[in-house]
C-alpha cells in the first residue's frame, strides 16, 4: 500500500518534471537548449515508465 502512495507522489513529480520540458523548449531560442529540453523529456518518460511499476 505505501509503494501506491509513493508512486503516485512520483507519478505527480515526473508529470511536472515534463511540464517543465515542455517550458523549456517553448521558450528556448538556442537549438543547444532545445537539444536538451528533448533529451529532458526522454529521461522523464524513462523515470515515469519506472515509478508505474511502484503503483
Amino acid at each position: 500500500a505505501n509503494g501506491g502512495a509513493i508512486g503516485r507522489k512520483l507519478d505527480f513529480l515526473a508529470q511536472e518534471f515534463n511540464r517543465e520540458s515542455n517550458t523549456l523548449c517553448s521558450k528556448s531560442n538556442a537549438a543547444a537548449v532545445t537539444a536538451i529540453g528533448l533529451e529532458l523529456k526522454a529521461v522523464v518518460d524513462q523515470f515515469r515508465e519506472q515509478v508505474q511499476n511502484l503503483e
